[in-house]
């Protein structure tokens, strides 16, 4: 059963209020104050000094575990959300791979599912290992994200949330003894493509109950109910998004860890491990305990998925 065998979490120290990111992008004073006000964030983590490929290391440095099995690593994973986040021909993932010793795996990006990305990057990461010899030195998968807000179209999304900067680095085994995968679930609509035209007002309509089903059927994957579930790490798109959606779904609101929302932002695909980072970091998850994993990636289309682990 795949399995999260560490996981480590960079984000900048250096902390930027959402008041004084206005300017740059030509934020309005109006939307500045919906930021704050109504989607309860405040400010977001940035470090203009730092290139992607420093952020992706220093996440890395944190992964205790992966030091001295990087000869175990088969494959590594890149999940993002842009499509393009350095100029051609640089490529940031094969130059961190080649920093970690990492030369002789097989390294590739998934961005098809944007901001979800990180969760369909542990479902093939743990498809893969699958398929290899088990044994004591079974193979393992190494799935990085990180990325810079280096556009007006990476720094925030107009009227929902405002991007930080941040890495994260995650060690998966195809059968570790906790964080193991019960299931995962996602759905992708093309009908959303924003660029294409998309409905806008029934894309807002849809975006709770779309969630919701795909939170359903996770938890049906894994033969659970909600109150099953210990805790929720969210995607930190806004705090409206989770009230709305809890009042949905009936779930109570202190069972969703939101506190990196207003602290943070909205990390691309490092969500869920800046998420679990923190619920480790305040015992907020026992042996046993299930909790459930959500993200919503917004691009040529929008996937909602879901997963649900055991600590």
């Amino acid at each position: 059963m795949t399995a999260l065998d560490a996981v480590s979490v960079y984000l900048p120290p250096r902390r930027v209020p959402i008041d004084s990111l206005g300017g740059p992008v030509e934020l309005t004073d109006m939307q500045v104050r919906l930021f704050r006000r109504f989607h309860g964030l405040t400010e977001v983590r940035r470090d203009p000094d730092l290139s992607l490929p420093d952020l992706l290391l220093r996440a890395t440095a944190g992964l205790t575990a992966l030091h001295g099995q990087e000869h175990r690593v088969r494959f590594v994973l890149y999940a993002r959300a842009f499509p393009v986040v350095v100029p051609y021909p640089d490529n940031p993932l094969h130059d961190v791979c080649r920093a970690l010793g990492l030369g002789h795996a097989l390294a590739f990006t998934l961005t098809q599912q944007s901001c979800a990305s990180a969760l369909a990057a542990i479902d093939v990461a743990g498809r893969l290992l699958r398929s290899e010899p088990p044994g004591p030195q079974a193979p393992l998968a190494l799935v990085l994200t990180g990325e810079k807000a280096f556009t007006a179209d990476a720094q925030f999304i107009p009227e929902t949330s405002v991007f930080s900067e941040g890495a994260s680095a995650c060690l998966v085994s195809a059968d570790g003894p906790r964080d193991r995968l019960l299931s995962y679930a996602c759905e992708q609509r093309g009908e959303f493509d924003v660029a294409g035209g998309a409905d806008l007002t029934r894309f807002q309509r849809e975006y709770r109950p779309a969630l919701a089903a795909v939170i359903d059927r996770a938890l049906a994957g894994a033969g659970l109910t909600l109150d099953q579930i210990r805790l929720v790490l969210p995607h930190n798109v806004n705090l409206m998004t989770w009230k709305r959606l809890c009042r949905l779904i009936g779930l109570p609101l202190d069972r969703v860890l939101l506190d990196n929302v207003t602290e943070a932002g909205h990390v691309f695909c490092a969500d869920a491990f800046a998420n679990y980072r923190t619920a480790r970091q305040r015992a907020l998850l026992s042996p046993g305990d299930r909790y459930l994993v959500a993200a919503v990636g917004a691009g040529d289309g929008v996937t909602f998925a879901a997963m649900v682990l055991q600590h």
